[in-house]
């Protein structure tokens, strides 16, 4: 295990402050990047990032105590952090691709994003599209699903 949901939100924070970047992160937007994370590295590494639960709530994905921490925030951008927590290399390497592919996109793109895909799909597959919901999303299924989506990119790429 390399670091915690809230450490991993704390990077995506400092990353949107940096100097010079102009991708700002909102509640909504961290709770996407930080699944993400967590999915992709399932899907390269075949372990979690982080132990914490990712709930598939009406908006997306969440991990309740990271939304918890900066709920204050609202729909804004979250200010503060602008050191980089320190993570492994592996780690680090992976945070940098996924702020690389999903920094740049907004909350509600990365909402319509994770409402497009199976994990968040097949974790409310019984709930109403506005009903509350504390399901878990699985590891196995995010890590089943990306890994898929890895495959699919290499067969593409050996086609082509």
């Amino acid at each position: 295990m390399a670091a915690t949901a809230r450490e991993v939100a704390k990077w995506f924070i400092a990353r949107s402050n940096q100097p010079g970047e102009f991708r700002q992160c909102s509640n909504k937007k961290l709770q996407k990047l930080v699944y993400y994370a967590q999915a992709w590295h399932l899907a390269l590494y075949e372990e979690p990032l982080f132990e914490d639960e990712i709930e598939a709530w009406i908006h997306g994905p969440v991990v309740p105590n990271v939304y918890r921490e900066y709920k204050k925030f609202g729909y804004n951008p979250i200010a503060g952090y602008q050191k980089l927590p320190t993570m492994d290399e592996q780690t680090s390497d992976l945070l940098n691709q996924v702020w690389e592919i999903y920094g740049s996109k907004d909350a509600n793109y990365l909402e319509f994003l994770t409402h497009s895909e199976l994990p968040w799909q097949a974790t409310r597959a019984t709930l109403e599209a506005d009903e509350r919901s504390t399901a878990v999303i699985s590891h196995e299924l995010m890590q089943s699903f990306y890994s898929g989506l890895l495959k699919t990119e290499d067969d593409d790429r050996q086609d082509g």
